[in-house]
This record gives structure tokens, sequence and C-alpha cells, in this order.
């Protein structure tokens, strides 16, 4: 239940409403998400006016507003080819339109491609009020305590990586039992991301160069059992659906 709404004109009056408000603030984007908070009192602040819309390219890096909504990073011709189909497998066009990035960062949980590609490609996240920035692995660890605290403006990725998404579903509308994305970078970077199961999507590996990340994915999903597939199941295909990614990246060069 909403029992206080506020409408700020820019950040730093977001900023003061976060520091004096009685009940923690719930900070809402397009509001997609806001009824599973419906049986407690709220105070809600609303970022639609803040202008925190803005796609900014900066070199190799694109800087992506916190309250951009999918459907638009979707039409940015500068997002990455393999990006923008992740985004279609995240929600309906409907959804696209008013969920926004950094809304989607933090309600979404293990089944999210969207999360699982941004992990992959090392996604960085600004914060106010100290204006830090931080991984979005770091941000998926803290996000309950960071929603009533701090505000985020907004969400950078890399544009010269290449990146591969791979997924099992068992429907072609559902979100995935297991999903693998790949981002290598020009100098070999590679970062292996599995999603579809748990809270968020898990880093299994980080290196230099390819080796080694298919034993890092079976030994990751060793326990990843729930009411959508046994861990068995998700050993056995994770393997695969990495092979697949690498496959892709293979084709494309």
């Amino acid at each position: 239940m909403i029992i206080e709404y506020y409408r700020p004109k820019d950040v730093d009056e977001t900023l003061e409403l976060l520091e004096n408000q009685d009940i923690a603030p719930i900070l809402m984007g397009g509001g997609t998400a806001i009824d599973r908070f419906k049986t407690e009192p709220m105070s809600v602040i609303d970022l639609q006016d803040v202008g925190l819309g803005k796609i900014r390219g900066k070199g190799n890096f694109l800087e992506i507003g916190a309250m951009v909504s999918l459907q638009s990073l979707y039409e940015e011709t500068r997002v990455l080819v393999e990006l923008r189909e992740v985004i279609l497998r995240e929600a309906t066009h409907n959804l696209r339109q008013v969920a926004t990035v950094a809304g989607t960062m933090i309600v979404s949980n293990g089944r999210s491609p969207f999360i699982s590609a941004l992990l992959a490609l090392d996604a960085s996240v600004t914060l106010l009020p100290d204006e830090h920035t931080v991984p979005l692995s770091d941000l998926l660890l803290m996000r309950g305590k960071i929603m009533g605290s701090k505000l985020i403006t907004k969400i950078t990725i890399p544009l010269n990586v290449q990146l591969a998404y791979k997924e099992v579903t068992r429907s072609p509308a559902d979100l995935p039992i297991i999903c693998a994305a790949i981002a290598v970078w020009p100098a070999g970077r590679t970062r292996v991301v599995l999603g579809g199961y748990g809270e968020s999507p898990a880093l299994v590996f980080d290196g230099p160069e390819r080796g080694g990340e298919q034993e890092a994915a079976t030994d990751a999903y060793s326990h990843a059992g729930d009411e959508w597939a046994s861990a068995e199941y998700r050993r056995e295909v994770a393997p695969i659906l990495i092979r697949r990614c690498f496959s892709h990246l293979e084709e494309e060069n």
C-alpha cells in the first residue's frame, strides 16, 4: 500500500528525498514490479522526471541512463545485435515499453536473459550520492540493501566485444531454465555466465583467454536444482550451451 508518493524533478531533489524518509522508499522506474510490495506500507519516489533516460556513446563504451526503457535500448543501433536479441527474450513488447534497465537489474532473478548478458559483458553501475561505480556482479549481491539508500544513474557496457547467448526453455514464450552468455574481448579475455537458476545469474568464468570454462560451468551447477529443472540436467546441458556459444562466435569470425 502506497502511503507516500513523490515525483522529484531532478537528481538533487531525489537524493534529498532519499535522506529524509521515515519509511525506506521504493524507487519506481517503469512501475512494472511495484505490486510485489503491495502488502507493505510504501513510500514511493517516482523517477520519471529526473532525467536519467539518455544513451551516450563514450569511446568503446555505451552509457545507458537508469531510466532507459528496455524497448529504447533495443532500438538503439549502437547496441550489440546479440544484446538486442536478448532484450527480446526478456519481456513482451508491452513490458519492454515501460520496464527500465535499472529496474530490471533490481527486480530480476537468475532466469533473466538480459541480466545474464549484462553480467557477461562486465557491465558497471554508477551510484549516487557518493558517485562511485561498481561492477554489476557487486550490485546483484547488494541490491536488497541498495534500493532505499542509493540511486542508480547509469549502466556502462563495452561495445568492442563479441557476445553470444544460448538458452533452453520449456516454451518459446518462457524464461530459460538454463542459459549461457559469453563475452569475448579483442585481447582474448573471456567471461562466461550461466542463468536460469537462483536469485541472480552466476559468473562461472572470467579469464584472459579460453580454458576451463566448461568444467567451471559443471561445478557451478552441481546443486542447481529447483522446480524447473534438476541439478543433473543443468550440469549436463550447461557445457553444451557453452560450446554452442563459442561455435557461434567462431562462425562470426
